[in-house]
């Protein structure tokens, strides 16, 4: 992977990371056509997305240190376990859970299998309906007091499905919140503090297993003959996507106080039938590869 690449997809992963569009199903694609025949790949993807979530982190700094800060002066008793943000960062850590379970259980295929362009065009189109119709007809009443135990279940288990490319971590939570009957903003705004826990749990772990390899003249070695990105194209990508992500977040809740999510609605139908086209046509190969 040249210097280059590491900062197209560091852009890609910027603009998609908080936009229900699926960051992972765009990096998977852009990969293929930079590098023809391969792809970023489960790990690049895992951890760059830390560059995106230290947005979120910066964004949402008060809100996350107050939560976080209360939370654990609640374990002290010394704030009560009624309070608004001891009981989200309570949901936040359930919501969680799902996801964590999921994400290690079926590793391997999240890795590789889940990985086919196929399924990320199918998701791409699938789950894009499933916004528009949530946007369309949910009440959008509720608001994150009203946030209960199930529904941050639910948030969860919606979060998990994102493990699939295509899917977007952003739309699925977002699309449960609505249909669960959240506003735009509060499901916007659960659904990302909810990934900051996953997202870092993830990029962590990945780059425990991948970082140290690189680290040896061997493993750089052997990472550049495979294709596979270097370390300082991990980091290029991954400070790229946290300038872009940060820009785009803020651009995103403020879009959305007016605005439905129509426009990325049919955008995903249009990049689902778009990519199945490339397929159809051997544009590109389901999996990197030609597999």
């Amino acid at each position: 992977m040249s210097f280059i690449d590491a900062i197209i997809l560091g852009i890609v992963q910027g603009l998609t990371e908080f936009l229900p569009v699926s960051s992972s199903a765009h990096l998977r694609v852009v990969g293929e056509f930079l590098m023809p025949g391969r792809e970023p790949g489960a790990a690049f993807t895992a951890i760059i997305q830390l560059g995106t979530e230290t947005a979120v982190l910066l964004y949402f700094w008060k809100d996350i240190t107050r939560i976080i800060g209360r939370w654990f002066r609640a374990l002290a008793g010394k704030v009560p376990q009624s309070d608004p943000d001891v009981r989200m960062g309570w949901l936040v850590i359930i919501g969680s859970i799902p996801i964590g379970v999921l994400g290690l259980l079926f590793e391997d295929q999240i890795d590789h299998s889940l990985r086919n362009l196929y399924i990320t065009a199918a998701m791409l189109i699938g789950f894009g309906l499933f916004l528009g119709v949530a946007d369309r007809i949910a009440p959008q009443r509720k608001e994150l007091k009203d946030l209960t135990i199930k529904d941050g279940l639910i948030y969860g288990g919606a979060q998990a499905l994102a493990l699939i490319p295509g899917v977007s971590r952003s739309g699925g939570t977002i699309t449960a919140g609505l249909l669960m009957g959240y506003t735009r903003q509060a499901a916007a705004r659960y659904a990302f503090l909810l990934a900051v826990p996953a997202v870092f749990a993830s990029g962590l772990y990945k780059a425990a297993k991948e970082v140290p390899p690189l680290l040896s003249a061997d493993g750089r070695a052997a990472a550049m003959a495979a294709g596979e990105p270097s370390l300082l194209a991990i980091l290029i990508a991954t400070v790229v996507s946290f300038a872009v992500g940060y820009v785009v977040i803020v651009w995103f809740m403020r879009l959305i106080e007016n605005r439905s999510y129509l426009p990325f609605v049919l955008y995903r139908v249009g990049a689902g039938v778009v990519l199945l086209l490339l397929l159809g046509t051997g544009v590109i190969h389901p999996l990197a590869g030609g597999a």
